[in-house]
């Protein structure tokens, strides 16, 4: 088969689950389209995690038959999961690799389009529409996976007691539920809803979008964490005029040595980022020209044609604790095999929590799916081992590298420091708790 003649192929991010389309190649990484894999250069970075090509692999949608009909509900007629976006589809996947037959229904507050969440903060400045980001429909989605699919539909109850969910288009029975609504942004009091916007979900930045495509605008982005910085660097490198505000004095504190986020603020400079550190956000009012007029609480004042709230996420508990499931920042899941504290219900991804600590990764998504869908479909399985994900931001100007969760009481080192890199390390108790890579060091 000539090279003209061989079907385009796409290979998935083992990492973050990003898909390389050899048919669309990455322009914005110097691959131009139809540039086979085996012609990427082995230096070549994953554009989301920076990853190189060895940690991509062979990706090949599951064909299954499409349901002819709507099976009846009733209990014991299968697998019920809500939230259909990363952990909800995935969960589906996972299912499906095991049982091909097995009544699946999945609940989705949103129209359930499947797309990759992580690649929101880097559309902006790459001229990406909603439209463009959307993999596959839901509808089609659920078509290939033979699953029964309720979109704009939300959770109102749950007992457990009578395998029932009730939800805004009447109550389903179940066998098997998973949970895998994530979670949602934490917006703080003084940043009203109507005048924020939250980047949290396709929706929610398409709106965004859409105003940012019209022309250049001043935008306020209140947080400085993976998210705000990300956005920043996005938002400025299309012609915005960014400003970022956070409560501490450096980005990305808390994460990163002052050292590190030094260099970030920097490199955030050098893009024309306007940092504004240790002051806190007093509150917002909108004026008759659609202006946000933005105080802070030391008398500060601001004018900004949007505001962009990057201040966390947080696991609505509403559900779980009505329902009577074990809650702690997060549903509480068994660290092995991801059930809650009713042997009929899992859960994974954004809204579950792990000793009290939530999961908010991409990574271990798509095995903690295939834990739960062998526990469902009562197959053997070793079981969920939680290892800490590398954290990669996402800023091209500067690439940060974090292996290891970082500890307040551990103690930073420099191992190596040249002009726009950094490498350290963190000590506890006599070990290395994390390694820490910031630039590129020259070959």
């Amino acid at each position: 088969m000539s090279a003209l003649t061989k079907p385009w192929l796409q290979f998935i991010c083992r990492a973050c689950g990003l898909i390389y389309d050899e048919e669309l190649g990455d322009p914005d990484s110097g691959l131009p389209p139809g540039t086979r894999f085996e012609d990427i250069p082995d230096d070549w970075e994953c554009p989301l995690c920076g990853v190189t090509k060895t940690d991509f692999e062979l990706f090949v949608k599951r064909e299954v038959e499409a349901v002819s009909h709507v099976p009846s509900a009733h209990r014991g007629t299968g697998i019920v999961v809500v939230g259909g976006g990363l952990s909800g589809w995935a969960m589906v996947e996972a299912i499906r690799e095991l049982d091909g037959s097995v009544p699946v229904t999945l609940i989705s507050a949103c129209n359930g389009n499947r797309y990759h969440k992580p690649e929101l903060s880097l559309a902006v400045s790459r001229g990406q529409t909603a439209q463009s980001l959307v993999r596959e429909t839901a509808h089609d989605a659920a078509a290939r996976l033979g699953v029964r699919l309720y979109t704009e539909t939300s959770v109102v109850g749950l007992t457990p007691a009578l395998h029932q969910l009730r939800t805004t288009r009447g109550t389903l029975n179940y066998t098997k539920l998973v949970l895998a609504q994530g979670a949602r942004p934490a917006l703080p009091a003084a940043l009203p809803p109507s005048l924020c916007w939250r980047v949290n979900s396709l929706n929610e930045w398409s709106g965004l979008q859409t105003l940012l495509s019209q022309r250049s605008q001043r935008v306020a982005i209140v947080g400085a964490g993976m998210v705000g910085c990300e956005l920043a660097e996005d938002f400025a490198r299309a012609g915005h005029s960014v400003t970022l505000i956070d409560r501490n004095p450096l980005p990305l504190t808390g994460l990163l040595p002052d050292l590190a986020a030094e260099l970030l603020l920097s490199s955030q400079q050098r893009l024309g980022i306007m940092f504004v550190g240790s002051v806190q956000v007093a509150g917002i009012e909108g004026t008759s020209n659609g202006v946000k007029r933005l105080a802070t609480e030391c008398g500060r004042q601001f004018e900004f044609d949007q505001v962009v709230a990057a201040t966390g996420l947080i696991t609505d508990g509403r559900l779980a604790h009505n329902a009577g499931l074990a809650f702690d920042r997060g549903i509480q899941v068994d660290p092995t095999t991801l059930m809650t504290s009713d042997p009929d219900i899992h859960a994974l991804g954004d809204c579950i929590s792990l000793a009290g600590l939530p999961c908010r990764f991409v990574e271990p998504i798509s095995l903690q799916a295939n834990v739960i869908a062998h526990a469902l479909l009562g197959k053997a399985h070793a079981g969920y081992v939680h290892v800490q994900p590398v954290i990669r931001l996402k800023t091209r100007s500067l690439p940060i590298v974090l292996r290891g969760l970082p500890s307040a009481a551990g103690t930073w080192r420099v191992v190596e420091q040249g002009e726009g890199h950094l490498r350290m390390e963190q000590d506890l108790d006599g070990l290395m708790a994390s390694t820490l890579q910031v630039g590129q060091a020259a070959a």
